[in-house]
């Protein structure tokens, strides 16, 4: 499913013009980004979470080279599903 899909989906089922969908799905994106970026998790009861994770520092290979890299340590976007949504996947 794709954004223009989610538009579409939630448009048919409220009334609201397409337009209107589009700016706040853009803006609920936004803002979700944004918290991310501050290293603050947005919490959905009932949805998810999306948190900010901290991988550690990592000794890599370059194969190609045969050479020896560090990756820094650095912040990944997660999604972790509630309960809830667990069980509506399982069934």
């Amino acid at each position: 499913m794709t954004k223009a899909d989610i538009v579409n989906e939630i448009a048919k089922n409220t009334g609201i013009d397409k337009i209107t969908v589009a700016t706040t799905v853009e803006a609920f994106m936004d803002s979700v980004m944004a918290s991310l970026a501050k290293d603050e998790n947005v919490y959905l009861r009932g949805f998810g979470s999306f948190v900010a994770k901290t991988r550690a520092q990592k000794t890599a290979r370059n194969i190609s080279r045969n050479t020896t890299i560090i990756i820094p340590e650095h912040t990944i976007p997660a999604f972790k599903p509630a309960k809830t949504f667990m069980a509506v996947m399982k069934k």
